[in-house]
């Protein structure tokens, strides 16, 4: 199979691709060989770090071959720093074994533990160990501390995950940000105030950031310092757990935002020097430092940083029930120049050669191959900028066996649109081709924006197409002014056009289904540690005086009408209009026609398209979605033999302008006559 598809690229590709394979299948066997299989190597989240045996007693094991010893202390020993001495294992590890006291654990739930290495120069040094599962910070104190998370009754999860899901509706969300109010939030409060609302907005999916445990909050998750933490500031990892089980029980598949493409450079509270040396679990050197984002760089060909990446995964599968991983940062991951100063044309030089970092490519392979084999029900998605060739293609055909692909030029393309050119000047033909230019037989996520475009220095959408306007003019009360109403409606069609032409998943970053207004600022020096700007006015759509229901309401519709037809799962759509003159594009797919006039102040009475008869589904004009209420969505419409763009029949159908509210109409095929493709689906 890998070889039958490596003849489909040049021949240099086809080398490289052979070359990455071989690596990817020696390590399989490696595995095999040294560790027992890759079931037992990927369970290693179950010996090192701090473990309970069966019988009361502690089994510690820790990975630091740059140690010259390693003791472990804690409230356990009064902080004896040499009472718990390891031994020394081959290849750099250490294991340490408490027995039981009574019947009962040494290490008592809820104490605080550290690693002491005693470093090469002679140095004592207080580490927390990289396997460790809790950690927290007083608030007197600057750094996190260890805490052995072993309580007498764990919770259980009561609901099965729900099974793999054809057409993926994903609501990114950050449990910190999931509150109204200026604080840090619970996962108490996204279980029981956020996940119902997910759950009627028709999304199906929620992917979680910021989970991993990281010291500063406003890195928004992506500095991790403990990888196998659930983050404590929203609770416990029992309150965690019970959020996924009770996301479960809705029929919500939960993703987590996995960082596994860098690490903090923290080492009071994280990975960087562990052991004393820069080598340990990360590149030496120049090339162990990422340049813009200033963190440490993994050393993806060392046997113990796959063995710790590997496991991580696992356990976050096993331990809390996630149901697959959004990997962060691949693009970084792939090359050697981690994407920096460079851009990507498609030729296949820019994806196969000397500056690919082979060694993470054969990462992604593994810790795809370990979750298809292992739990194939679950999904990952991989955010690349780049459009590496095969990403999403199974690992036995030579890809890297991701199931889904960010498709990350829609959001910016929409950003540079809204900026750049005045609504005449829209190019009708430049957005069907952003939304539909996606590699053969891969999977991509469609987004219109994302939290990337929500963050400080950046504007989202409502924020780009309403400005200022939008603190004052928002309110029912008050006449509808032509920015706040091109908005609204711009906002709507942008999104719908997105969701239905653009990939074969959707995502939406929580908040912004309604326009949320502002941006995001986490608390820091910089704005006087404020939470204002660090959470989600979800009680802005509540509010019957603000035209954020609007909004809402349709992206609710939008989704409910999506989960009846299922789009996203259908092949992709067939465009049978992209007209510049008129700015209209239709097109059809799952049976349906979308019909757009992006047109700033030309409407069309009688416009022709193709279809046969049909109703209205979904209207942008509808009332309850902030439009004027022009289309009759009671009335069947019929088509006429009169073939147009290539097809036998079509219709005449209404289009409103921007200047007069601008509308879409969006039309159900109820009956299938002649061979036009929309009766074939």
């Amino acid at each position: 199979l890998c070889i039958s598809f490596f003849f489909s690229v040049p021949v240099e590709s086809s080398e490289f691709c052979i070359s990455v394979y071989s690596l990817f299948y020696n390590h399989l066997k490696n595995i095999e060989e040294s560790e027992g299989g890759l079931d037992k190597f990927t369970k290693s989240y179950k010996t090192f770090g701090v473990n309970q045996l069966a019988d009361g007693g502690i089994y510690c094991k820790e990975w630091a071959p740059g140690a010259e010893a390693v003791f472990l202390a804690g409230d356990f020993n009064g902080w004896n720093p040499f009472s718990h001495p390891y031994k020394k294992l081959e290849y750099g590890k250490w294991e340490l074994l408490i027995p039981p006291e009574d019947g009962q654990s040494p290490v008592p739930h809820g104490s605080k533990l550290k690693v002491v290495i005693r470093a090469q120069n002679g140095a004592l040094l207080y580490r927390i160990s990289p396997w460790a599962r809790y950690v927290v910070r007083d608030e007197d104190k600057v750094n996190y501390d260890w805490v052995h998370w072993n309580p007498p009754q764990s919770y259980i999860h009561k609901n099965p995950s729900p099974k793999r899901l054809k057409s993926l509706r994903i609501y990114e969300s950050h449990v910190g940000i999931a509150s109204p109010e200026g604080k840090v939030a619970s996962y108490k409060n996204f279980t029981y105030n956020v996940l119902p609302r997910i759950k009627d907005l028709g999304y199906n999916c929620v992917q979680l950031m910021a989970i991993m445990e990281h010291a500063y909050y406003a890195s928004f998750g992506y500095q991790v310092t403990s990888f196998f933490a659930a983050s404590s500031r929203y609770g416990t990892p029992d309150d965690l757990k019970e959020m996924i089980d009770v996301a479960h029980s809705m029929g919500i598949t939960v993703l987590l935002d996995v960082v596994h493409s860098h690490a903090s450079k923290n080492s009071e509270d994280g990975l960087n020097q562990f052991d004393g040396t820069d080598s340990c679990f990360f590149h030496s050197g120049y090339r162990g430092t990422h340049q813009l984002w200033d963190s440490r760089l993994f050393d993806y060909a060392n046997w113990e940083v796959l063995r710790f990446l590997l496991s991580n995964l696992r356990m976050w599968i096993e331990d809390y029930r996630f149901d697959g991983f959004r990997f962060d940062g691949v693009t970084s991951m792939l090359y050697h120049h981690h994407g920096i100063g460079t851009g990507f044309s498609g030729d296949y030089n820019e994806y196969f050669g000397l500056h690919v970092d082979e060694d993470a490519l054969c990462y992604l392979m593994l810790a795809n191959h370990m979750i298809n084999t292992l739990h194939p029900e679950c999904i990952t998605i991989a955010e690349d900028v780049s459009g590496m060739p095969a990403l999403c293609r199974p690992v036995a055909e030579g890809g890297g066996g991701f199931d889904y692909r960010l498709a990350m030029a829609i959001p910016d393309k929409w950003i540079q649109i809204i900026k750049e050119l005045k609504d005449e000047d829209w190019n009708m033909g430049n957005i069907v081709h952003t939304l539909t230019n996606r590699r053969y037989e891969e999977k991509y996520i469609a987004y219109a924006e994302s939290h990337d475009q929500a963050l400080v220095g950046d504007k989202t959408l409502a924020f780009h197409l309403m400005d200022a306007e939008m603190y004052t003019n928002m309110s029912v009360l008050m006449p509808l002014t032509p920015v706040i109403d091109r908005g609204i409606q711009l906002h709507k069609m942008i999104r719908l056009i997105t969701h239905a032409l653009g990939g074969e998943s959707y995502l939406n970053f929580m908040g912004n289904e309604f326009g949320h207004p502002e941006w995001l600022d986490f608390p820091r020096i910089g704005n006087n540690e404020s939470y204002h700007y660090a959470r989600r006015q979800f009680n802005l759509t509540e509010d019957d005086l603000l035209r954020y229901k609007f909004l809402n309401a349709f992206d609710r519709d939008m989704n409910k009408l999506e989960e009846r037809f299922g789009w996203l799962a259908s092949p992709q759509a067939y465009v049978s209009e992209k007209h510049e003159a008129n700015k209209v594009i239709a097109f059809e797919r799952a049976g349906l026609i979308f019909i757009f006039n992006f047109h700033p102040y030309q409407s069309y009475v009688d416009y022709r398209v193709v279809a046969f008869k049909y109703k209205i589904l979904l209207d942008s004009d509808a009332g309850e979605y902030g439009g004027h209420q022009r289309l009759d969505h009671n009335t069947e419409y019929f088509s006429e033999e009169f073939p147009h763009n290539y097809r036998p029949n079509s219709i005449m159908v209404k289009l409103l302008s921007l200047l007069t509210s601008l509308s879409l109409s969006f039309f159900h095929c109820i009956q299938c006559i002649g061979i036009s493709l929309i009766c074939l689906i």
